[in-house]
This record gives C-alpha cells, structure tokens and sequence, in this order.
C-alpha cells in the first residue's frame, strides 16, 4: 500500500495536533499496518484525551482566576472531592464560537487519541527520490550454477574375488558377508546368474534409483587392460561432463603405501597395482571416485599428490609449446569409507560394503542401524528394514514418505555445516554427487560407530551429532512401530490406514518461530531446505509458500539466500500449476524474486510463465485475497521487470488486452501502488517500442494518463510523467504524433507547481526528453526569449513595456549582426506550446530544490549552447552581451515567465541587501537565475567560469527609505500609511553578517561543470520504486517495535510530553492574574530577530533574522544549537516559521517573502540538519498595498499548510499529497497578514488583511462562498490574528492602531476590545492556553494582557546589552512559550532576545524536561 506523505505513529494524538475526522479524504497514513503505541493521552487542550465534560462554568463572563477550558480533559487521576464544588459552575459553561461539542463526542475523542500522523517523513522525503543502490536489480548474482554438470557416465569396479581372501585381511567368523545386499555365498544361484554378475546388476539398480540417466558399465574383477579400456572409453563419450568411477576392493589388498589400488591379472594368478598416476591419465576430470576399501583414505592423500605432479607436467608442457592442449585433473572428488590404517567393519549384522550401502540405499541401511542401535519393544527384525511398504518416489507411502525425510534432514545438515559455496558445489551443482554426499552424512554417522571414520574430498565437517539426526531417529520409530500393522495391512489380514508423519509440519512450525523471532537479525534459519523440500507435497505446500514468501519479505539477503538453496526451479515449475489458491502467494514470491534479480527474464519466457501474471492483472481474474488490488500491482510490476531491457519481453507482452488492464487500474482509486506500477508496466513496454506505443494511442493511453496528473500520491504522479516520457519519441514524426505530443506537453505544464520534488525532477526528464526531441524549435524559442528579455530592458519601465506590448506583438524582429538595426521576423514561439515549456524549464531551473535547480539549468545550458552554435548564435550573443551589460542596473521590474506578465516590486534602495543563497555549483545560465524565470537574470555568468553565487552587500544599500507612496486607500480616504506594515519604516545599520550554510538534501550531488550538459536527462524513479518490493512490507518499522531503540525514544517523548503538560495545566490560573516581567533568559542572536517560534517539548526556541539566517537555540541553558541559510534569494526573507510533528521528532518549516516554503530534518544538528522539502506555495504573487510576503498556518492533524500574502486566494496545500488541493478567493483588494486555524477540526481559519479587515473562512463550503463572516471594526494593519488551541478558544486579533480585538464568529462584532498602545502597535502574540495575550509597541514596551478582563497584569522592556543601548527602539517580536508561561521579545537594531515567565508560585525553569 502507497503512503500519502504522512505516516501514522501511535494512539497519542499530541497535545497540540489532535484533529477531527473531516469530510474530506484523510491521506492514507502508512504503506502497513502500524503497531500502536499505548500511551496514555496527554492533558493538552487541544486533544480531546485531555478534554471532560466538566470545566468552569458561571452565568456571567469568566473572571480572571478562572480555569482556561484546556484545563478539562481526562487526567491521569481522578477528579478529587475538591472538585464538586465546581461542578455547577463548569455545567454552564460555554466555549467560544459554539465548539463545545468538539468535547462532548466520545467517539470523536477515541478517534482523537488513536491517530496521530506525522509528515515529511516518508521514504520519498528521505531519499528524494534517488535510489540506494541504481545498479541493485541488474548486478549478477551467483545462486545460478553456471558450471552445472552432470554424471553422465560410470564405471562400477567389483575386485571381489569371491571365495578366496585377500592376504592382508583376517576374516572373523561370523563376519559381514552381504554385498549390495547379496550373500556371495549361497548356493541359491541359478545359472547364468554367478554371484558376483548379481552384486554387480544391484550395484547398477541401486545407483539407478540415484541418476537414471546415468550410463553405466560394471567391471567384474577386471583386469589393468580392463580398466584402462573402459576409463578411457568413458572419458571419450563423457566429454567435458563427470565420470563415476566406483571402486570395491574387498577382495584384493589394501590399497599401497603410494595409494595404489589392485585388480587382476588375466588368469587371476596376482594382484596387479594400478597407478593413481596412471587412473588420472585415463579418466580425467572432472570425475567422482568412490572407494569402498580398508586404508582407503591413502587413495585421496596420494591422489592430490599425483594432481600436483600432472600440473607440473602440464605447465612444463605449455612452456614448450603454449598451443600444446592440457588435460584437467583438479576437479575430482573423492568419497572413501575410511582413513588411512582402518579397517572397514565385520560385524556380521551389517553388509560387507556398509559404505556403499549407505551410500546407495540410505534407507534401508538407516532403519536396520537405527534397530541395532535401539531396543524396540515390538518383535521387528532387521530383515524388516528392507520390508518397509511403499515406493521410494512415492511420497505418500510409507517408504516414499521415509525417504523425503531423509533428504529433507541431509539436506538441512548441510546447509547449516558447510560453507555456501561448498554447498552449491557437492549439493547443487550434480545431482550424482548431491545423491552422494547427502547419503554420505548418514555413512559418517553409521560407520563411526564401528570405529571407521569416512572421509572426502573436498573436507567437510563431521556431521553425526546433529540435532537433526534425533528427529531423523523419531521418523524412523513412528514407521516401524507402524511397520507389523502395515505388513498385516498388505496381506490383507487387518485394515490399516497409514499415519503421516508430523515431520514436516513441525518443521514449518519451527519456521514460522523463526520467522516471528529470529529474522530481525538476519540469522540464516536451520528449516529453510525443509521448506524447500515441502514444496513437493501438495498437503503442505500452501502453507510453505506463504512461510516462503513472509522470509523472502525480509530483504534481499533473504531472497538470495533462497535462491541459493535452489528454491528457484520450484517456484518457477509452480507457474504451470492452475490452482488458484497459490495465486497470491506465487505473485508475492516472485515479485521479490524479481526486485533482487533481473536475470529470471529469460526463464520466464522458456514456458510463458508471464502469462501466468499476465492472466492475474485481467480485472476479471478473480483472487482469494481481499487487497487483490495489490496483488495486481505486484503483477504489473513482474510484467514490468519481464520486459525491463528485455526486447524479446516486450514483444510476448505487447497485447491490447494487458494494455487496457493497466489503462483500466490506472483508475482504481483505493489502490495507488497498483496505479504506479501500472503506469511504470505501460512505460517499460514503451521503451524503445514503437508498435505498442501505437497500440496506446488507440486506446487512447496518453489522455488516460494525463488524468493522474492531479492524483493524490506523488509516486503516482512520478510514475505517470515517467511512462509519458517513454511515450513520445516515435520514430515516425508525422504530424499526428506531433499533435499527440504537444497535447501531452501542454497538458503536464501545470505540474511545474507540484509541490513533491521527485514530481518536478520526473518533469524536468520528460521536458528535457521533449526538448531534444524539437530542438529546434526551441533554439527559436530561447533565442525570441533572449529578443523578448532585451526589449524589456530597454523599455527601462514596466509600464512602458506594458503599454507597448501589443506593439510589440504586432512588430516581430531580430537584431541584426551590428545590432542596430531590427529585421522582421516573426516570432513562431509566440503562444506556442513550446514557448511555454521553456519558461517553465527557466522558472524550474530556479526552483527552491536545489536538485531541482540543477537539473533545470542543464536543460537550459544545453539549449544556449546548442543556440550559440546554430546560424542564430552570432546574433543571440550580441543580444546577451547587451543583456549582460544592462544587468549592472536593474529596472525595479521582475518578469513573471509562469504568465508572461510583469510584476512591479518595490526595490527599497536603502536597506542592506539580503545575502544569497549559499555557493553551489549551478549552471552557467542558473546560477544567476534566483527565483525569476527572467533569462537576462542568468547573463551574469555568461562567461561560463563563475559558479559561485556569493556576493557582498551593497553598502549604498545601508538604510532603509520610505516607499515611493502609491498606496491605494481600500476604505474611504483613510490615510495611506494605516495599510501599510508597522515597520516597514524601520531603519537597520549595517552590521557585519556572516552567511549561514544552507543545509542541501542529504541526496544532492553539484554537477561537475566541465562536462558538457547533454539531455535527455536520466531518470531514476523505476529503479527506486523497485527498491519497495525489496523492503520489508509485511511487518511494521523498527520504530512501532516494542523495544527497540526508536520505540524507547518515542515512548520517552511521549512521557516527556505529558509531564511538561501535566506541570504547566495548573498554571494557567496564576498566569491570567500574575506579572510577566520576571527576567529568565537573555543571550544575543548576531543579528536582528524578526520571528521567533518555541517548541512545545523540547528546549529548542527558533529565531530568525532580517535576512535568511535561522537560529536554534536552547533557551534553557542559552546556547545556540544551530545557524544555517534558508537560501533566500536576494531582496527577500523569513517571513513566518513553523514546526511540525512536535510530538515526535519535529521538522522546521520555513515561508519566504519569494512565495517559498521548506521543511528540515534534523534543524538543531549542525552536522545532520538537512533540507527535505522545499516548494514554491505561491507561484503568482501580484503587488498589494504593501508587499506582506508569504503568509502561513499549519495545521497538524489535516497536514494542511493555509498559504496567504500578497495574492488574491489563500491557498490550502496538503501535506500529505504535496498539491494545492485548494483556492480560497480571499474576498479582498488587500494583502492577507495574517492567518490561523482551528487546530483541532481543521475546517475554520481566519485571515487578518492589510487593511484592517478580519475574515472567517470554512473549506467545507464551495470556494466561492468559503468566506462566512467579515469584520471591519479594524481600521488598519492587522498585526495578527489568532485562534487559541485550548482555554476558552478566544479569538485575538489586532492592528497597528493598538486596538485588540476579542471575536467569537457566531456574532457580527467583537465581543471585547482592548486598546492595547497609544502608540503603533508592532507585534501581537497569545497563549495558546493560557488567559493572556501580550503586544509590543514603538515606545520599547511590551504589555500583557487578561484576555477575558482585558486588564494589564504587566509591562517590561527589553534589555540590551552595554554597548548597545535601544531604550526607545520599538518591538520586532513576541511570541509566547505554548506550554509553559514564558514570552520571548526582541527590540529592533538589538540582536538580543529577552525571555519573560510569569510570576507563579512554581519556577517551571527549575526542573525541566530536558530533551533525549
């Protein structure tokens, strides 16, 4: 499931955040299902946890003492006798506006305090996009046995000799006589049939039952010619392929001294030794040697030996003559019964060749062990072991069930001692040898016994003492104790049904704990081969599949270790199976399966297994499962790493019908990641395809996908403008595809305001895909641009260039080589589509991202370098020289290239100038290029070697002079200065500033600027939305672990949390009666505050300047945290600061006079602070009165961000979907200054306006008639205006008259005014719970107030430091603590900030909640 930009984080709503369940879709909060916190709520006002239905109540207006409505909430305690008396009084009353039942509603509290989400935060804001690893799904990994061989032939060597002993060996009597379960001594043979021609026919079978493809040739006592004719013969045939060679010596001597083994002469007269020298020149390599002998581990130690002499022959060889071929004799393996100097076992209750038994017929010789080894009660005799019912490959017998056990068992031993490559080697490399060695784990629990230790070569690890041999050992008694009624069953004397055993299901048991307990530590599971193993049986295979698939979620290290096991050919063998509960399971395991390698394309195609998804993504297929919306989005995107590279993908994948079942989920609401694989499934069959590209014309595709332009997930966004991308570039460009095209391109301009970086990154790909595509048409654009910029210029005015545009129009031209003279030409961009896009590429080529940013300016410098090497270049470089030159003295006129229209700002010539945003490489045409589109902005650079943006202050800028009057009176004929900002007078000298360092995306890379910029540019959306199908989705983070380190800190914060509110409640009694003059902090910020915003938990108090500087500091100890640049362009600055997700971890948003806003992570860390979010919230400011900036409010619980300043609408932008999801007509010719919202329901905001208009606004009725009350008691600037979270939700607004109004937006009047300063009133701030309201004045003075007496309870002043005495400077800025009584005041041409508390009985600065 796709996440929405919010994540949900617990039951704990936040003391600050809680929201009301609105009517409009809440974003979805996390790609799983979370684990919930359980915390207690907190005693905020603002969260209904805290919230009871008592509270003070009178008949009359509360007085000062009494309790503030946050107050009354469900604390921790009960409510003590104490409290009766009040509960008359508190039945009565009544909140503000009529919103007491936002308290009354059980169900609304409940939902309250079980949701809380948190924005920015999701793997989109941490990645920005750009995927961890680029390269992760093409690397080659090495589970693929690319050096699989098989065992094609085998000599099988009987030196038996039957009848006569060989001299070195002493018989006991009784002694084993059995070989290959054949007595050579009885006389029960018929003619024809001698006893060694029998061993040698059940040698043969029994290795049959191992490989029966295997040919086989049985030497009976041979000869040395015999031999060496038939070793030779083997290797001829076998090729490059594996030779047996099976050698039983039980009847000649022990092998030599040198490891020489014997056979005979032709008259059997003598023991002839045969050479390993000579064995290995016959044979070869590869091969596999067996020896069933005494001493026979001399063989392999000689053998080696012997390998190495060969080698020295061979390179001896090659430096004679290097074309000389080489024989290989290295890759040998070796099986042999014992080590040198022992004896193979006599015991007569085991077969003379007990090594080969166990090798060949494991099943047989475990349970006739296991009898010797274990006194059974029932009368079983050791002839019974080989009378077990059934069939070996039958895994529903009794004998067939015994023997999947046993494989299961050798496999898992295996898997857990030996090394992985060691295991791929002898257990899945040839199935002879895997047959081999996995029976020769039972010889060395066998044969130890009897005092003989096998050995082999390659070394493995003595593996009899095996937990897993105790289980092997209960499979067996659960037969046997079986095994009387199953004989009886088959003579038909009882009816018996068989009892399975519960192996297995154990087993996956076993698995399923780890899988719930161990996997967190990526701790390879014992049962993983079991599993691999139950997928044979039909019984048990569901249920292994979805164990499978919960393991393979655990990452890709878990789906390589898989694979490397061998689960690959089952699953793929499963695609055949029609089955429809498998479904899902088989879609899950395979999308992981893909995500970690791409190479299964090829495999996919051998027996259409494709189709297999193909079929699932038909929406009329139906599934077992309730979210099958993403199990078709797991389908779309197995089709679309099928067809990823992969031609021969595409052309099997090229039907209509796929096409129009990604085309019909495209629109499936309720599932976006099935709408973005959707559209990356349509992109990965476009690339490089025309035919099928045709066939998404037909259906009409590229409109379809236009539609989720306006989608509510950002990845969907992306990955719509990523399949368009792939979409245009049909070879043929006949003009309908050129009109197809331009449709597209035109009908995507509108997402160059989407506020999701990776949204605008995958549009600056597709513009500059579009733009290669029409090169020239757009060197025509950019070089009439250039024409446009000049003329613009040399108006000199705004208004001139307005008033002569239709001239212009009219009068196309060009300048000539000497530039003087104008030729006519018409401009072909004029209202084109093209003309369009590249303003657009220039507005993005200075956007607020600087990833963004540069992407932009490569298209730009590709397009002006390409435009000064076409036939226009000579004039297009006198036009920028001219540009260039013009640029040392800038009109007070800035070029909006979004509309085409001019902006005249003021440009105030006295006040120091705004230092730049912080040097980074940028492109040669953007790096001058600061929130403008202007082109003639970036001629700065033009001589391609500058790259640094850093410039010095201009000192003719030093004071600040009054604004040329062109105030329009918007009521009556007021004076002009009453709509205009209180300090907009204010003088600032000039004070070395040092510019802070922007904090850049954790992500970002500056472009090396001497390689030349070449386009298209590179997307890397598809490969990191694979990266989600690698990531563990079936469990919730590591944060919603009970335990581990982020839960422990964010149940530390939330404990914080409640005792800081738990601490400062009571207080709110004293604050409205005490004095707040009570000094408790003063520290210098270096430069001049202009906003200041406290963390409600942490110690943490943001402080920013005039300019582009934000401060962090602990208030607590007066220390600054923190300094970094917002990167503000120059002439602009902070104008309004937030913070979000303060219940957690907050981000720091910041809003910009240029109509910006972003958001850090990590703000109080110098060396972790970085940029996660930064978008252009206004993109279309137009000159009020006066110039308010940017405007804004956050509202926690909706994730809506209220925009507001010097336009016309108040724009409402989620969070969550990171779009303007709505334009509020402000009603107003003014500037809006100020804006606040009801923190809880989120539906009512109010606007302050310049001209001291204050309007109520609710987003539940249409736009137009949004605005529902206006009040016009104010005759100026509104200061601000806000809404309480808690207490009596008083509703504060006041305007630079001094006058403070009190509202409840039932009524068509203020319902108290205070006259707050004779004086210009500068700043306005309230408490959010607490009854007080303070202002600052141009007399130095900052009053607080009662806000339900409107009496004065105190006035302080600033201090300053020694050397800088501002008795008289007026207030830059207050802001009250939201939880605790304090207040935090500046004073302007003083960088110092003065913190208040009020005078209660209780220091709350004594004992504070520090932070983690």
């Amino acid at each position: 499931m796709q996440t929405n930009g919010v994540r949900r984080v617990g039951t704990h709503p936040g003391p600050k955040e809680a929201v009301r369940r609105s009517p409009s879709p809440r974003p979805n909060s996390a790609p799983r299902p979370k684990l919930s916190l359980e915390m207690r709520p907190t005693g905020d006002a603002s969260s209904p946890s805290s919230l009871t239905n008592g509270a003070p109540r009178q008949k009359r207006r509360p007085p000062p003492l009494q309790r503030a409505k946050s107050d009354f909430g469900p604390h921790r305690d009960s409510r003590s006798s104490s409290d009766d008396a009040t509960q008359e009084a508190d039945d009565e009353f009544k909140m503000r506006h009529g919103w007491e039942s936002q308290f009354n509603s059980d169900e609304y509290l409940t939902f309250l305090t079980q949701n809380f989400y948190m924005y920015f935060t999701d793997k989109r804001h941490e990645t920005g996009g750009i995927p961890k690893d680029p390269n992760a799904s093409t690397r080659v990994h090495d589970w693929r046995m690319k050096d699989r061989l098989k065992t094609v032939s085998a000599a099988l060597e009987l030196c038996l000799n039957i009848g006569v002993d060989p001299p070195d060996v002493i018989k006991t009597n009784p002694c084993a006589r059995l070989e290959c379960w054949v007595d050579p001594t009885s006389p029960n043979a018929g003619p024809g049939h001698s006893p060694i021609n029998q061993i040698g026919k059940n040698l043969q079978t029994q290795y049959e039952q191992l490989s029966m493809r295997t040919r086989y040739k049985v030497l009976a006592d041979p000869t040395v010619d015999d031999t060496k004719k038939y070793c030779c013969t083997l290797r001829k045939s076998a090729k490059d392929e594996r030779i047996l060679f099976h050698y039983n010596g039980h009847g000649v001597p022990k092998p030599t001294p040198s490891g020489e083994i014997w056979v005979f002469n032709r008259n059997y007269t003598q023991y002839i030794p045969i050479s390993l020298f000579d064995l290995q020149a016959w044979l070869g390599a590869p091969s596999l040697f067996v020896y069933d002998c005494s001493d026979a581990g001399l063989i392999i130690e000689n053998f080696n030996k012997f390998v190495e002499k060969h080698e020295l022959e061979n390179a001896d060889h090659r430096r004679k003559d290097p074309e000389t071929p080489s024989q290989n004799y290295a890759d040998c393996i070796h099986l042999a019964a014992c080590r040198r100097k022992e004896t193979l076992p006599t015991n007569p209750d085991l077969p003379a060749d007990v090594f080969t038994s166990c090798l060949t017929t494991p099943i047989e010789m475990a349970v006739r062990f296991f009898i010797l080894q274990n006194r059974l009660p029932s009368a079983i005799t050791l002839s019974d072991a080989q009378n077990i019912p059934g069939r070996v490959s039958e895994r529903r017998t009794p004998i067939g069930e015994l023997n999947w056990i046993f494989t299961a068992i050798t496999d898992t031993i295996a898997w857990n001692t030996l090394s992985k490559p060691l295991f791929r080697k002898l257990f899945r490399q040839d199935l002879m040898v895997a047959a081999l060695f996995r029976n020769f784990l039972l010889a060395q629990r066998v044969m130890r016994v009897y005092h003989c230790h096998p050995q082999c070569y390659p070394e493995i690890p003595s593996t009899h003492d095996h937990p897993l041999w105790q289980s092997w050992d209960l499979a067996v008694e659960m037969i046997l104790q079986q095994l009387p009624d199953l004989i009886a069953n088959e003579k038909r004397e009882i009816e018996y049904e068989y009892k399975h055993s519960s192996f297995f299901s154990e087993q996956l048991t076993a698995f399923e704990v780890y899988l719930s307990q161990g996997a967190a530590e990526h701790k390879v599971p014992e049962q993983l081969p079991i599993v691999l193993q139950v997928l044979l049986s039909q019984v048990h295979r569901l249920r292994a599949l979805v164990l499978l698939s919960k393991f393979l979620d655990l990452g890709p290290w878990a789906v390589n270790l898989a694979l490397s096991i061998g689960i690959f050919p089952y699953v793929l063998k499963l695609l055949q199976s029609q089955a429809i509960e498998l479904k899902p399971v088989m879609v899950f395991i395979w999308a992981r399966i893909l995500a970690v390698d791409q190479s299964c394309q090829l495999d996919l195609l051998k027996d259409n297994g494709y189709q297999y998804f193909i079929s699932i993504l038909s929406p009329h297929t139906a599934l077992p499962v309730t979210n099958s919306g993403e199990h078709r989005a797991m389908c779309a995107f197995i089709v679309a790493m099928f067809c990823k590279d992969y031609q021969q993908g595409q052309v099997v994948s090229s039907s209509p019908e796929l096409v129009e079942s990604l085309l019909y989920h495209m629109g499936d609401d309720e599932n976006p990641l099935l709408r973005q694989w959707s559209c990356l499934c349509l992109s990965m069959l476009w690339v490089n395809f025309p035919e099928v590209k045709w066939v998404g014309i037909r259906a009409l595709a590229h409109q379809r996908l236009c539609e989720r332009a306006i989608d509510p997930v950002a990845d969907v966004r992306a990955a719509m403008l990523h399949a368009l991308t792939t979409f245009i570039g049909i070879p043929d460009l006949t003009d309908q595809v050129a009109q197809i095209e331009e449709f597209v391109a035109s009908w995507l301009l509108i997402m160059a305001a989407d506020g999701n970086t990776m949204v605008r990154r995958e549009l600056l790909v597709f513009f500059s895909t579009f733009v290669n595509r029409y090169k020239a048409r757009f060197l025509v654009t950019a070089y009439e641009q250039l024409v446009e910029e000049l003329e613009r210029f040399s108006r000199g005015k705004a208004k001139d260039y307005l008033d002569s545009s239709s001239e212009y129009n009219a009068r196309p031209y060009s300048r000539s080589l000497d530039g003087d003279a104008l030729v006519d030409l018409r401009p072909i961009s004029q209202n084109s589509v093209y003309s369009a896009i590249w303003k657009q590429i220039l507005n993005l080529s200075a956007d607020p991202q600087p990833d963004i940013a540069q992407s932009g300016s490569i298209i730009v410098d590709n397009v002006i370098f390409a435009l000064v090497d076409s036939p226009l270049g000579v004039q297009a470089e006198v036009i920028m020289e001219e540009l260039q030159q013009s640029q040392t003295q800038p009109p007070a006129t800035q070029f909006s290239a979004v509309n085409g229209t001019a902006s005249t700002y003021s440009q105030p010539n006295t006040r120091p100038s705004t230092p730049p945003s912080p040097s980074k490489q940028e492109g040669y045409w953007s790096s001058g290029l600061k929130r403008t589109a202007s082109v003639a902005a970036s001629l700065r650079n033009l001589a391609f070697g500058s790259t640094s943006t850093q410039s010095t202050p201009d000192k003719s800028q030093s004071l600040r002079g009054p604004l040329p009057d062109r105030t329009i009176a918007p009521r009556s004929r007021l004076p002009s200065e009453w709509s205009r900002p209180p300090d907009e007078n204010d003088r600032h000298p000039v004070l070395s500033y040092q510019p802070a360092k922007f904090p850049s995306p954790s992500h970002f890379k500056a472009r090396d600027q001497t390689v030349h910029p070449d386009i298209p540019l590179k997307s890397s959306f598809y490969e990191w939305s694979v990266e989600y199908f690698r990531e563990p989705q079936m469990k919730g983070s590591e944060a919603d672990e009970p335990g581990s380190v982020d839960y422990n800190q964010r149940l530390w914060r939330r404990n914080r949390n409640d005792r800081i509110i738990a601490e400062t409640q009571p207080l709110k009694e004293q604050a409205g009666t005490s004095r707040w003059n009570n000094s408790c902090g003063f520290f210098s910020n270096g430069t001049q505050p202009t906003k200041m915003y406290f963390h409600q938990f942490e110690d943490h108090l943001i402080v920013t300047d005039d300019r582009d500087s934000v401060c962090v500091w602990d208030w607590l100890h007066e220390r600054r945290l923190n300094r970094f640049s917002n990167g503000n362009p120059k002439s602009s600055k902070i104008t309004d600061v937030r913070l979000i997700n303060e219940d957690d971890q907050a981000l720091l948003m910041t809003g910009s006079s240029d109509g910006v806003i972003k958001v850090f992570r990590d703000y109080e860390s110098p060396k972790k602070v970085e940029l996660v979010s930064a978008f252009r919230a206004l993109t279309d400011l137009v000159p009020s009165n006066r110039n308010a900036g940017l405007v804004f409010d956050w509202q926690q619980g909706r994730g809506s961000i209220l925009v507001a300043g010097d336009v016309k609408v108040i724009r409402i932008w989620n969070a969550g979907t990171e779009i303007c999801t709505n334009d509020i007509p402000a009603r107003s010719g003014s500037c809006v200054t100020s804006l606040t919202v009801d923190q809880l329901e989120g539906d009512v905001f109010i606007a302050g306006f310049g001209d001291g208009a204050v309007r109520v606004y609710d987003q539940r009725c249409r736009p137009a008639e949004a605005m529902v009350k206006v009040w016009k008691e104010h005759r100026q600037w509104v200061t601000n205006v806000h809404l309480q979270r808690g207490g009596v939700r008083e509703l504060v607004s006041g305007c630079r008259s001094g006058e403070v109004k009190l509202w409840d937006i039932r009524n068509d009047k203020s319902i108290r005014t205070v006259k707050a300063t004779s004086g210009t009133q500068r700043t306005l701030a309230v408490h959010e719970h607490a009854p007080v309201f303070a202002t600052g004045s141009d007399h130095h003075t900052v009053n607080v107030f009662n806000t339900s007496s409107g009496e004065l309870l105190s006035t302080c002043q600033p201090h300053s430091s020694f050397l800088q005495q501002h008795r008289g400077a007026p207030i830059a800025a207050t802001t009250f603590h939201p939880h605790r009584m304090m207040l935090a005041c500046s004073a302007v041409n003083d960088s110092h900030v003065n913190l208040f508390r009020c005078n209660t009985k209780k220091d709350l600065t004594e004992e504070p909640a520090t932070a983690l």
